[in-house]
Order: structure tokens, then C-alpha cells, then sequence
């Protein structure tokens, strides 16, 4: 890859990083996207994701009146990396639980996605008093019986997940972003496309993401929590999904979504896992319009 295209690359990360700021919980560096001000709107990111993948959704919120926040889980993004953390779903939702306080965030609007469904609904049924309305992006409910995309799962194992996530190059995410992500990538410049595989490996070369890959619950007990999150709730939920997800697929999931959820209908967007990307107004406008019914 030529220097400038690399210098691309490398501006997009910088621009990203400063227009977030960087805090602290339990003494770990911790960075987030806070855009706007108003009602709070906290939007929870998965894998191999970060808060860069929310970034136009919260730029949208902002300019609707609200303000939006997306923090890097820890091991992703630019948050830290440590290597004894626990790199677990509950122990992310008791990580949020924390940043939240940190960021004086009294009450919110959820938004939910991939793992950050599972971490989101786990947060939510600890601070259900805090939570006006939950919106529902490409994820599952049922953990007992989820089975990873078929692209995910060698980072299951250690030889071959060591082997998948150094083969995940600036060169061959575009081809995966491509096919799993979005419906039309040549609308995304290459540049922030690269910038996922800058932002997912970082100075531990993507060590922590294989932790979180490798421990994903699926036992009756978190998946009675995650129902406590989308049932009979004090708030609305609505689910918004990318139609042409090749994994989490919506006859699967997003039937699940419904089913779980007891929801009335859903709104489909014609994009894939990443539709954040695509069809950011789209979910600032539905989070809005819910946002509105919460009272």
C-alpha cells in the first residue's frame, strides 16, 4: 500500500479520535463519540466494530436535538486493551454501567447491535429505570442457540483464529466489508473501510478481540436476562434491520427479534450487518420518532 493511501487511512482514525474525547473507568482509558446535546441517546457497537461504525448515526441525532454516545468497549477501538480484563458480555454490561455514571448519564435511549445486543439487553435489565426506549439493530435474543456466521467462527479456535485475524488486512477487509457488510461499498470511501482493521488490531494486534470471540455466554440464566430486556418493559422497543444480512439474517434473527420482543412489525433497510453505515438517517429518524412515544 502506497504512503499516501496509508496517510488516508491514518486521517480518517485521527479525525475520528478527535472528534471523540478519552476518559476513565476503574483506571482504564476509555474513548468514546459524544456528539450533541439533550435527551441522551447511548449506542452500543459489536464486532469487529467500534463507536466508528455509529458515527454518522450520532451525527444525525445531534443534529435532531439529541445527544449521542457510543464508547469503545474495551479490547476494540481505541479504548484500552488489558490483558487481565474480563472480556465477557456481563461483565461489559457492568463496564457500561460504570461509563455511564462517569459520563453523568442519567437517563438514555438505547440503540443495540451485533454482541452489543446481548452486552445492551444485560445493561438494560440493571438500569431499567434509566432506559426511555430501545432500539434493536441486526442481533440475537437467544444465546442458548446462536450459532456464529460462518466467518466468524474460527476465532472460536486459537491456531486458526491466530491465523484468521492476520490474514484481516487492510487488503482483504475491504472483500468481507463487501460481501457481509454493506449493500454498496463503492459509496464508502476505501479509506474509512481500511480504517475498521486500523481500529479492531491496535497495539495489541487484535489480541482482546480474540478474547471476546472465545467467550460468548450461552447459558439459560444470561438468556432469561436478555428477555427481561425486551419484555414486558416500562419502554418501547422497536428493531431496525439490515434485509440483506448474509448472517445474522432476518428470517432467523430478526424473526426472533419479533417473536421475543412481541413486536408488531420491523422496519427493514436495504443494507447488510453494517447498516449504520448505509442507512444512518434512516435509524436516527425511527430513533427519534420512538424516542417521541416514550412519554
Amino acid at each position: 500500500m502506497g504512503d499516501s493511501k496509508r496517510n488516508k487511512i491514518e486521517e480518517v482514525i485521527h479525525k475520528h479520535e478527535q472528534s471523540g474525547k478519552y476518559f476513565e473507568v476503574n483506571g482504564h482509558k476509555t474513548f468514546a463519540l459524544d456528539y450533541g446535546d439533550g435527551e441522551a441517546v447511548l449506542c452500543i457497537h459489536g464486532v469487529p466494530t467500534s463507536s466508528f461504525l455509529y458515527r454518522k448515526v450520532l451525527s444525525s441525532l445531534a443534529d435532531k436535538g439529541y445527544r449521542g454516545i457510543s464508547i469503545d468497549l474495551p479490547g476494540l477501538g481505541l479504548s484500552a486493551r488489558p490483558q487481565n480484563f474480563d472480556y465477557t458480555f456481563p461483565n461489559f454490561a457492568d463496564f457500561l454501567t460504570k461509563a455511564i455514571k462517569a459520563l453523568d448519564i442519567k437517563k438514555f435511549h438505547l440503540v443495540v447491535h451485533d454482541i452489543g445486543g446481548p452486552v445492551g439487553f444485560a445493561l438494560a435489565t440493571r438500569q431499567l429505570e434509566k432506559i426511555l426506549s430501545l432500539t434493536i439493530l441486526n442481533t440475537w435474543v437467544d444465546v442458548v442457540n446462536f450459532k456464529k456466521p460462518l466467518p466468524m467462527r474460527p476465532f472460536e479456535k486459537k491456531i486458526l483464529g491466530d491465523a484468521q485475524l492476520k490474514m484481516m488486512t487492510r487488503e482483504t477487509w475491504p472483500v468481507m466489508f463487501s460481501k457481509f457488510g454493506v449493500a454498496d461499498a463503492d459509496k464508502i470511501p476505501s479509506e474509512e473501510i481500511k480504517a475498521y482493521v486500523d481500529l479492531l488490531k491496535r497495539e495489541d494486534n487484535g489480541k482482546a478481540f480474540l478474547k471476546i470471540m472465545r467467550q460468548f455466554p450461552d447459558s439459560p440464566k444470561f438468556r432469561d436476562t436478555c428477555l427481561q430486556a425486551v419484555q414486558g418493559t416500562p419502554y418501547p422497543i422497536q428493531a431496525i434491520w439490515g434485509e440483506e444480512d448474509p448472517g445474522l439474517t432476518y428470517q432467523r434473527y430478526g424473526k426472533e427479534v419479533e417473536k421475543m420482543a412481541d413486536l408488531k412489525e420491523m422496519t427493514l433497510v436495504p443494507s447488510r450487518h453494517f447498516l449504520q453505515e448505509e442507512a444512518w438517517e434512516q435509524i436516527a429518524t425511527k430513533i427519534d420518532e420512538l424516542a417521541k412515544t416514550a412519554y
